[in-house]
């Protein structure tokens, strides 16, 4: 009979470096993207940049902080916009 050695846990085909655990960036990113649409954003990128290096799980997290991050920070631009150009046009009129 011959002896093998005892496997190590976890998916033996995932990269090597690769864990098992979820990027606390990538947590927080998300959560953030729902409170402060500046940071989530900053957040969610800095942790897909080290989900990239370290093999992290968590990219769809970062991956959906940064839409979200984005989609509302565009809306919000776009209210404001709309909001100040119906302001100023308020200024001049008198009833």
């Amino acid at each position: 009979m011959t002896y093998s050695a005892p496997q190590p846990y976890g998916n033996p085909n995932a990269p090597v470096g690769a864990s098992d655990r979820y990027s606390v960036l990538a947590i927080v990113g998300f959560v953030l993207a729902f409170v402060f649409s500046l940071a989530g954003l900053i957040v969610s990128i800095i942790a897909l940049t080290q989900i990239k290096r370290t093999g992290e799980r968590g990219r769809g997290l970062a991956l959906a902080g940064v839409i979200i991050s984005a989609l509302s920070l565009i809306i919000a631009i776009v209210i404001s916009i709309v909001v100040f150009s119906a302001a100023a046009n308020q200024v001049g009129t008198t009833y």
